[in-house]
């Protein structure tokens, strides 16, 4: 039975954790049903604080969560997780379960911490990742920590979705020449460097440090760099501040609303691309269209270039069903 998800929208608009869920599993799936209550939620949307919490595995990120969590909710505000782990490759779901260690807050109303698997997606977050933000926004969250997968080097599409990204590190884990490559420095606002009572941890902080002045403007924002001790929230409240200093300058400078504006335009461009190609592979006469044209391709008939500007002007002059 395909649920109302109207009636699911005015639950949820009205507080409703369930339908919120019911309405994230719909998501997850890739619903048609899921799309039509995003239209309904959107004008819902925009308030929250969106915040990607990044970085390698085995970095402590979601012990840290659970101490920023703490953090935010002695100010009284309003949180919601969305922790993106390694998808089971039996069921699709997420492998880790993030929200074990973060189960202190099943019993808080004003905390909703929602686990989901990567799926396959390579930039550290999964497809519905987007939507599930917007349903929490919508839930009237007023912080929203996003945890990524924690791939290393590929973990930028988090640019495309937080406002404010959290780049994490730990002295120790060999890893100091990715922690440092220019591609994953540029999406941090705020670096930490957890388990900073281990032995490496001023020399992660000279090298971060190092590579910050290397491409670093004289205006604008300055990352500052966190040392802290997620297990035992040593520092924790520091980063907390650095968290909502970040968020203050985007607004006080107006970066808030040119940021917002790119992202928008990421996802609209994710979001045609991830429906042409769905397009391309649930529907049987565009299949056909494919296999001839692979066929050509292969037969040295026509190029790939050719080939694939023969299939984007058929899916764009098909009417849609």
């Amino acid at each position: 039975m395909t649920p109302d998800t109207t009636d699911l929208v005015k639950q949820l608009l009205k507080g409703n954790r369930r339908a919120a869920a019911r309405l994230m599993t719909l998501a997850e799936s890739l619903s048609p049903e899921a799309h039509s209550a995003i239209k309904q939620l959107y004008p819902h949307t925009g308030k929250a604080h969106i915040i990607g919490i990044t970085g390698p595995p085995g970095s402590g990120k979601s012990t840290l969560v659970d101490k920023l969590i703490e953090q935010f909710r002695n100010q009284k505000l309003k949180v919601g997780v969305v922790a993106v782990d390694p998808s089971s490759p039996f069921t699709g779901g997420a492998l880790l379960g993030d929200r074990i260690r973060m189960n202190r807050f099943a019993s808080d109303h004003d905390v909703f911490i929602r686990s989901m698997g990567s799926r396959g997606s390579l930039g550290g977050l999964a497809w519905a990742t987007h939507d599930i933000v917007h349903i929490l926004d919508a839930l009237g969250k007023d912080i929203i920590l996003v945890e990524t997968v924690g791939a290393g080097q590929a973990e930028v599409d988090i640019i495309q979705l937080a406002e404010t990204v959290v780049l994490l590190s730990v002295p120790g884990l060999g890893d100091d020449i990715q922690t440092i490559k220019a591609g994953i420095m540029e999406i941090g606002n705020v670096f930490t460097i957890n388990k900073s009572d281990l032995d490496g941890a001023d020399r992660r902080y000279v090298e971060i440090q190092s590579a910050l002045n290397l491409g670093q403007e004289t205006k604008g924002w300055q990352p500052p760099i966190i040392k802290v001790v997620a297990t035992t929230g040593e520092g924790v409240e520091e980063l907390t501040k650095a968290i909502q200093d970040h968020h203050s300058y985007l607004v006080e400078s107006g970066e808030i609303a040119q940021n917002r504006e790119q992202r928008c335009s990421a996802q609209l461009e994710t979001i045609v691309e991830h429906s042409f190609i769905r397009k391309l592979f649930t529907d049987p006469e565009e299949q056909t269209l494919f296999q001839e044209l692979v066929k050509e391709v292969n037969s040295r008939k026509t190029d790939p270039y050719t080939a694939a500007e023969k299939l984007i002007l058929h899916l764009i002059k098909t009417p849609k069903k």
